[in-house]
């Protein structure tokens, strides 16, 4: 006789403000509905430090493209014209180089970070943290705390509650459409972006920009909040691979706050047999990802120390000392160091080569920039014609030369060519080249008769020598490239 299958029924999930045991097991559809969070407010020093960097952050980033330098937009990534201005560094596609040394400094500043104190970068200074932060500030001034919020979003529709959801989009959609303008506008002077969306006259690809990147931060900030560092951000899942036991991250201290139960100020918690956490729920109410910080460290935990000030201030009024909920490390808090002994073990090998790279590649990118050459020039042989025979018998090879000029001002420069005896310029063997411009210059270079017969056919090497003469304050300066000089058979 066949087994009888034995019916399998899920376990119904605990309720949001139920207060489930830890070992019961919930099952829960892989389809389900996310739990909508509503965030408290909460006052402290870490919320200030966020806040400080939220206006820091959004300083920069909404104030560079209005800074006006030498006559010109102070930060702006010219893509039409193959510029990038950053203030006074004038960078070409073929400077891609700073930018990869760029971004490598970003990484090991990160692994550093995060080696150090965890994720300090998605706590303060990630653009998803920062402007959750101000769509909630946003959110909070008008519809009201986490209750009035979740109230109002329980309630069916009013006059009122469709002013304030209302207002909330208005308020919202206005911030994203800006952010959208002022991204663009590192791209597109910003000024001219202004008279363009002014006049409705904006290109496709600006309107584009403005719009997608207006609706990412709308969507983003406003709805999808911690949804994009729990499942969407790659940083969540290869952060634990950083970590060890002496990182600081944000710990509850069990040992101290277990077993956890409500009582009143007065009541000495010793002849109650309970720790020092009170049970009040409020750690996990200002959590912007919703997790209990009480169940140790979990992935979802950004390190923004909300829990921290909210835990802070019941101590406060409990009459407790601080530092329940805290930055600690695991070795510290199992060890029971105090914070100058957890600061001690900070210098570890992990730590120390993090900062040994880092040290090396902002120098070399440092060095590099203040010893890159004045300007830059490409020769390019003009393929249309490799090498002819011209009036007298002279051989002739064009090459077109492009001269970059990385500086503010107008250079001269006057062309030299050598490799061959006897190798010369035709025509005129000047140029001048306006601030932050590139010229492109057809050259012909031409070889005697008999040099050439002694040379020999095929490919000669040669170099073109760039000299920028001495003008208006400018040292001379030289360029050296190699090409070829080919004498036909």
């Amino acid at each position: 006789m066949p087994d009888t299958p034995i019916p399998i029924q899920p376990e119904p999930a605990a309720q949001p403000d139920a207060k489930a045991d830890d070992s019961v097991v919930a099952v829960v559809s892989l389809y389900q509905k996310q739990r909508k969070i509503y965030p408290r407010a909460v006052t402290g020093v870490f919320a200030r430090w966020r806040w400080a960097l939220v206006w820091l952050t959004q300083l920069v980033f909404y104030g560079l493209p209005w800074l006006v330098w030498n006559g010109r937009q102070a930060v702006l990534f010219d893509l039409g014209a193959r510029r990038f201005y950053i203030f006074g560094l004038v960078l070409y596609p073929q400077d891609l180089i700073y930018l990869t040394a760029l971004l490598m400094i970003s990484a090991y500043a990160l692994f550093l970070f995060t080696a150090v104190a965890g994720r300090l970068w998605c706590g303060y200074a990630c653009p998803q943290t920062v402007y959750t932060e101000i769509f909630m500030w946003i959110e909070h001034r008008i519809e009201g705390d986490r209750a009035q919020r979740m109230k109002l979003d329980a309630a069916p529709w009013s006059l009122d509650k469709l002013w304030r959801k209302s207002a909330k989009q208005a308020a919202w959609i206005a911030l994203a459409l800006w952010t959208g303008y002022t991204f663009v506008g590192y791209f597109t002077p910003i000024r001219d972006l202004g008279a363009a969306v002014a006049s409705f006259g904006l290109g496709p690809w600006e309107t584009f920009w403005i719009l997608f990147y207006g609706f990412a931060t709308w969507g983003n900030a406003g709805y999808m909040r911690e949804q994009v560092c729990k499942y969407m951000c790659p940083y969540a899942r290869f952060q634990s691979a950083m970590f060890d036991k002496d990182t600081l991250v944000i710990t509850y201290d069990q040992a101290r706050g277990e077993p956890r139960g409500s009582r009143s100020r007065k009541a000495d918690p010793a002849k109650l047999g309970l720790g020092s956490c009170v049970d009040c729920g409020l750690c996990v109410q200002v959590c912007p990802t919703g997790i209990d910080i009480r169940k140790g460290l979990q992935y979802d935990c950004i390190g923004c120390a909300a829990c921290v000030d909210v835990c802070d201030g019941i101590m406060d009024k409990m009459g407790y000392a601080k530092g329940l909920v805290r930055y600690a490390t695991e070795n510290g808090v199992d060890q029971h160091l105090d914070r100058h002994q957890m600061l001690q073990r900070v210098m570890r090998p992990r730590v120390l080569i993090y900062t040994g790279i880092l040290i090396v590649i902002c120098a070399a990118f440092i060095a590099s920039l203040m010893l890159r050459d004045p300007f830059r020039v490409d020769v390019v042989r003009d393929r249309a014609s490799l090498a002819r025979i011209v009036d007298d018998g002279l051989v002739e090879n064009v090459y077109r030369l492009q001269i970059m000029n990385n500086a503010e001002q107008p250079q001269r420069y006057r062309l030299a060519v050598s490799g061959l005896q006897g190798l010369t310029i035709a025509g005129t063997a000047e140029a001048e080249v306006g601030p932050a411009d590139a010229r492109w210059l057809t050259v012909a270079v031409r070889l005697p008769p008999e040099i050439a017969q002694q040379a020999g056919s095929g490919a000669h090497t040669i170099h073109f020598e760039v000299l920028r003469t001495a003008h208006d304050g400018l040292e001379e300066a030289r360029v050296d490239e190699k090409s070829t000089f080919l004498v036909p058979r």
